[in-house]
């Protein structure tokens, strides 16, 4: 193997970059550090001509090894919004067919290749299990570790196949937990022979497929009591590496996330996370935390605590992916992006599940429709659906009285009057309702985003697994009573 000099930490580092343009500062900073690695988010893209100069210009940047990677999982995580919108993981697991979810995944990959972005940031193979998760649920294909298993194996057969990496996540499972990692530290109280029945069995199955892996950042105290996942030998050693037998790329998540930048920030986490057995660090955040992981990186491998070797291997793996998923953008001719948009489109209608013998609205009905003013990026998901489009999935409608409240999660019997208007509860938002939601009793609940709210109102409800285009547009349709909502959920849902 050749030796890593002291300037090449930039080889196992992703940072993201400003603007929609690469400046010369930024341009500078890459080359200079050879760093291989940028994340692309919504901050950076306006449209596709843009982003296809932006993709070639990191490209010409970084060199023939360069990783353009994206969180385009579908549903609520789609940063680009201007390809064909793909349903959302749990409503691919709704309609339960492994064909479809090739499809999509090839679909997805299509239009990121046509853009010069070679890695995409799933599938999610997290096992939704826990109701009260509050950054998962949707993202997840269910609640079944084999049909997790099953859906995401052919979503990520189908984007091999089209040229783009996948990274299945999040190691080595974020779906029993309680808190969102980019806010706090989740533990989950699980040990290793309950994580292999259930957690761990996507990871295992799809070990031999999945190109990367990325990390999650929760401390499993049966297994590592001070270290979370991503910084742990334990785990990523001796789970993934050696008990599991990976030998693809590890990343970790964000580092900017608070749960290990509030207690290790970028410089340790960085080192610690090597050492542990990740390939890439995906060290986001201001340019002076980006240069703290490079120095500390160098500094490591400069006292021996991070050997050479380790770096080797990683850079090794690195440029592997690299190779045999270049990031050249393609062309996507319009006779396939049409193809792709209806294939997404006829999907969301598949995907659309009754809770409690849901049925629509009379078309003469009078109805009130009550749901929140405008919801805010959570910085996982997109921002929530505003009022406004909201409005338009009732225009079939000739009496709809429109109610807007500042938090659904304040929601109380009393915004749903008993007259005798039809009351539709239209939740656009993620997070679950609180606890005098209970009395509260819509008519209809119609389910934008998390799933997982049907529990808290007993009411019958439509379930559409997401909030894209072309889940409103499935939504209008059942509401205009010319689709049928036939789709099983993938996760036991009951308001009681």
């Amino acid at each position: 193997m050749s030796q890593i000099t002291p300037f090449s930490a930039g080889h196992v580092v992703m940072v993201d970059i400003e603007g929609t343009t690469l400046d010369a500062a930024t341009a500078d900073f890459l080359r200079t550090h050879q760093i291989r690695g940028v994340c692309l988010f919504r901050k950076n893209l306006l449209d596709a001509p843009q982003l296809r100069t932006l993709t070639a210009d990191l490209r010409e940047a970084m060199g023939r090894f360069a990783l353009i990677a994206i969180d385009q999982e579908g549903g609520s995580v789609a940063r680009i919004t201007f390809l064909p919108q793909a349903p959302s993981a749990m409503a691919l697991g709704a309609v339960g067919d492994e064909t479809v979810a090739f499809q999509v995944g090839a679909t997805v990959a299509r239009g990121l290749r046509s853009l010069g972005i070679n890695w995409n940031f799933a599938p999610v193979v997290d096992v939704n299990n826990n109701p009260a998760n509050p950054v998962i649920a949707e993202r997840s294909f269910g609640a079944s570790p084999d049909h997790v298993a099953n859906m995401a194996g052919a979503w990520m057969r189908g984007a091999l196949q089209e040229g783009v990496a996948c990274c299945v996540k999040h190691f080595p499972g974020h779906g029993d937990t309680h808190m969102d990692s980019h806010h706090a530290l989740p533990t989950v109280h699980k040990t290793l022979a309950e994580l292999e029945s259930l957690e761990l069995r996507p990871f295992r199955a799809l070990a031999n497929q999945a190109p990367a892996m990325m990390t999650a950042h929760i401390v499993y105290p049966y297994i590592d009591p001070e270290h979370p996942a991503t910084l742990s030998l334990k785990v990523l050693d001796g789970i993934l590496r050696k008990s599991i037998g990976y030998d693809g790329v590890v990343i970790t998540d964000a580092l900017m996330m608070k749960a290990v930048h509030d207690r290790y920030g970028h410089a340790k986490a960085s080192v610690m996370a090597l050492q542990a057995g990740a390939d890439m660090v995906l060290a986001q955040g201001a340019r002076a935390e980006q240069q703290a992981a490079l120095t500390a990186i160098n500094a490591a491998l400069l006292s021996g605590a991070l050997p050479t070797s380790r770096l080797d291997e990683a850079r090794i793996r690195l440029e592997g992916l690299a190779r045999r998923y270049p990031a050249v953008a393609g062309d996507y001719i319009d006779a396939q992006r049409c193809q792709d948009e209806a294939l997404m489109r006829r999907t969301w209608v598949q995907s659309l599940s009754a809770v409690g013998a849901a049925r629509a609205p009379h078309r003469s009905a009078a109805l009130r429709v009550v749901t929140q003013r405008s919801v805010a990026s959570d910085g996982v998901s997109e921002a929530g659906l505003p009022s406004e489009d909201v409005r338009a999935l009732f225009d079939g409608f000739p009496d709809v009285e429109f109610v807007t409240l500042p938090d659904l999660v304040a929601l109380t019997a009393k915004d749903l009057p008993r007259d005798d208007r039809f009351n539709v509860l239209v939740s656009n938002h993620r997070r679950r309702y609180g606890a005098l939601a209970r009395n509260a009793r819509p008519d209809l609940h119609v389910v934008l985003w998390n799933p997982f709210q049907v529990m808290d109102i007993d009411a019958p409800a439509l379930v559409t697994w997401g909030y894209a285009e072309g889940a409103l547009s499935a939504a209008k349709q059942w509401l205009l009573g010319h689709v049928m909502a036939c789709a099983q959920s993938p996760v036991p849902l009951s308001s009681r």
